[in-house]
């Protein structure tokens, strides 16, 4: 029998945050699942037009148009495509729900949706002339990774690096997120205000979500022992 009372004491913003993300993208005409949507020419206008109404574009959102200030919270839970919100999704799924525990549920989808916010918010204003339209979890999820670097530095977590062939591996926490942010922040170095992954928002989110956690925990809250292993691991 499952145990009611112990899953509602479960990380229920994470996994509510994944669920909306989910069924947002199967009813939209960006998965292909939805006839409603057309095909062919009519599909590609119906999904341009959808990026434009629930996305964030830079210059519009910087006019200060009503309608353009509630996008950086509509475009959190836009994706475009099954790879963008598998990819996402999975982030989300292994280092949010430890993050909620600590932090609490209200507290966490205030920081979730205010980090993702910011992160979007940031890209707009560094690229103010752009026109391309800006979707995904990917700032908000950033936060996360931030407040999971302070909470849980020595948490283990399975990695799979290129330059190991793929191999997967458990590492530190703070071995792996430093690594990750190392590479936004490059990428973001080199990335124009084109078509593209909007890295700057992942280092904008990431730096948010830390520098909270920060501000917002005493000394002895932070983990300094090994914790138990991330979502979907087992113990070693």
């Amino acid at each position: 029998m499952i145990n009611w009372r112990k899953a509602a004491r479960g990380p229920v913003v994470t996994y509510g945050a994944i669920g909306l993300c989910c069924l947002i993208f199967l009813i939209g005409p960006l998965s292909g699942l939805n006839p409603a949507h057309g095909t062919g020419d009519i599909l590609l206008a119906v999904q341009s037009a959808y990026f434009e109404r629930w996305g964030v574009i830079p210059s519009e959102l910087l006019s200060g148009a009503p309608s353009g200030l509630v996008t950086p919270l509509t475009a959190l839970f836009v994706h475009g495509s099954w790879l963008h919100l598998l990819g996402n999704m999975l982030f989300l799924f292994v280092f949010g729900a430890m993050a909620e525990e600590r932090m609490g549920r209200i507290q966490f989808a205030l920081f979730y949706l205010g980090c993702g916010y910011l992160a979007l918010v940031t890209y707009a204003v560094v690229h103010a002339d752009s026109d391309q339209t800006l979707v995904g979890a990917s700032g908000a999820i950033s936060a996360v990774l931030g407040a999971f670097l302070y909470l849980f530095p020595r948490a283990r977590v399975t990695s799979l690096f290129p330059f190991l062939f793929f191999l997967p591996l458990r590492f530190p926490a703070w071995i792996v997120l430093i690594f990750w942010f190392a590479l936004q922040w490059v990428a973001a170095q080199r990335a124009g205000s084109g078509p593209g992954v909007a890295y700057l928002a992942h280092v904008a989110g990431f730096c948010a979500g830390f520098l909270y956690t920060w501000g917002r925990s005493r000394r002895t809250d932070r983990v300094r022992t090994s914790a138990p292993a991330t979502e979907g691991e087992s113990q070693p």
